[in-house]
């Protein structure tokens, strides 16, 4: 079963059980796919609704911190909870050290040797990576790594 026929399944069954909260929340992530299937006029496979996925999710992290900063945490809670929904799509996360022996075997791949091979690196990481780890906590560890290689 695809990714996308999983969500399309569980929507129904967040609709019999009456989880509105639930079913809010994937409400929104098929409309987000409809929308991209709909704008480019192609059938989305499991890496391109993980990244809506992960669009959503981030985006949600935003409102979160923004809420918190207005002392709201009821709208603040909601966002949570809509994380909590969207994050049961996500391949599991990767260790620290699995993203570690990932950037370094890219440094080694790449011949990288310094701060200037940034881009390089990461336009190699991103297919490896995405959707299994933050990719700014990854480009600061990139950072890092060529840092120490200059």
């Amino acid at each position: 079963m695809s990714l996308k026929e999983r969500i399309s399944e569980d929507m129904k069954s967040a609709m019999r059980a009456k989880e509105t909260a639930k079913l809010g929340a994937i409400r929104l992530l098929m409309a987000a796919m409809k929308q991209r299937e709909v704008d480019e006029r192609i059938t989305l496979d499991d890496a391109a609704v993980i990244a809506i996925t992960e669009k959503l999710i981030k985006q949600r992290r935003d409102s979160v911190s923004q809420y918190e900063a207005a002392n709201r945490q009821d709208l603040a809670d909601a966002e949570k909870a809509e994380i909590a929904v969207l994050s049961a799509y996500m391949p599991a996360a990767l260790s620290d050290a699995e993203i570690d022996a990932a950037i370094s075997a890219s440094i080694s791949e790449a011949g990288a040797t310094g701060p200037a091979d940034m881009g390089k690196l990461m336009a190699a990481l991103k297919p490896k990576l995405a959707g299994r780890a933050d990719m700014s906590a990854v480009s600061a560890r990139v950072k890092t790594a060529l840092a120490t290689k200059a």
